[in-house]
């Protein structure tokens, strides 16, 4: 295509898109489509008792309990073997999230985000494909879920 009929074209193909964006736009939105988040953070405790940081490490670690470096690399724990790549690097989390953010991320991670792959590790209601031994059954107690909320607390840049 020679220049002197690229401009041309160019400005028909933007000019066309702004006002396709301009008629989207323009139209009303029907209550039933406006999505809000409701709820980013969880303010309260599951437990009167605080949260122990050295035992939710352990529950960190553990394969059998949170066993988050099935999914998370965190340099902390580089002695531990096989961190995962498939969600976000912890390190640094509790610079990027306050408590009652990561409280709601652990607590029942599809409030924020219903596409994601991280379980819910003590909301046990209203959830989908569990296995049936583990029906109705948290994956954390509440005082596990407020230790491993003590320890990523630790975990600062």
């Amino acid at each position: 295509m020679s220049k002197k009929y690229t401009t041309p074209f160019v400005a028909a193909v933007v000019g066309g898109a702004v006002l396709s964006l301009a008629a989207v736009c323009a139209q009303p939105v029907s209550a039933g489509t406006v999505e809000v988040a409701a709820m980013t953070e969880m303010k309260d405790p599951l437990t009167k008792q605080p949260g122990d940081a050295a035992k939710g490490k352990g529950v960190f670690a553990n394969r059998k309990l949170g066993n988050c470096l099935a999914c998370h690399k965190l340099e902390a724990m580089k002695e531990q073997s096989f961190h995962g790549e498939v969600g976000p690097p912890l390190d640094g989390v509790a610079s990027r999230y306050s408590v009652a953010e990561l409280r709601l991320r652990v607590v029942d991670p599809k409030a924020l985000n219903p596409d994601t792959i991280m379980p819910s590790f003590y909301k046990s209601e209203g959830l989908h494909r569990v296995l049936k031994k583990f029906a109705g059954k948290p994956i954390l107690d509440a005082q596990q879920v407020e230790d491993l909320l003590a320890y990523l607390a630790t975990l600062k840049e």
